[in-house]
């Protein structure tokens, strides 16, 4: 999974700990400037027992991420998404108010958010 990641989203692996049977004890992606930290469920980690996959709730998630892309990576991640697989659930559009935006599930069924929104950035 994590190398999907990285190929359809353009993460990098700064580092990956594994246990056994190859198990993601711990893995830090890097995004830009930004990183997530992530785990494979069951992993023997406290937090594991708080996970669960999508496809076990139905495809419903209690939060997503959103990343912020720059306008003009927008649209070569989108295409980079559809080639890898993603399943679109919102296709890449304006919003309406302050960029553009899709998202998308993973092969694990997670949702994606991406845009060009940057709630750091002043207002035009």
């Amino acid at each position: 999974m994590i190398e999907w990641l990285c190929d359809a989203f353009g993460f990098e692996r700064r580092v990956m700990y594994t246990g056994k049977d190859d198990v993601v004890m711990h893995a830090e992606l890097t995004f830009g400037d930004g990183m997530i930290m992530i785990g494979s469920i069951g992993n023997g980690m406290p937090s594991s027992t708080f996970m669960t996959h999508p496809d076990v709730t139905g495809g419903l998630e209690t939060q997503t991420c959103y990343l912020i892309v720059a306008a003009a990576g927008i649209e070569p991640l989108y295409a980079s998404a559809k080639r890898a697989g993603a399943v679109i659930v919102f296709a890449l559009a304006d919003d309406g108010r302050a960029g553009r935006s899709f998202t998308c599930r993973d092969p694990e069924g997670h949702v994606w958010q991406f845009g060009t929104f940057d709630p750091w950035e002043p207002p035009a």
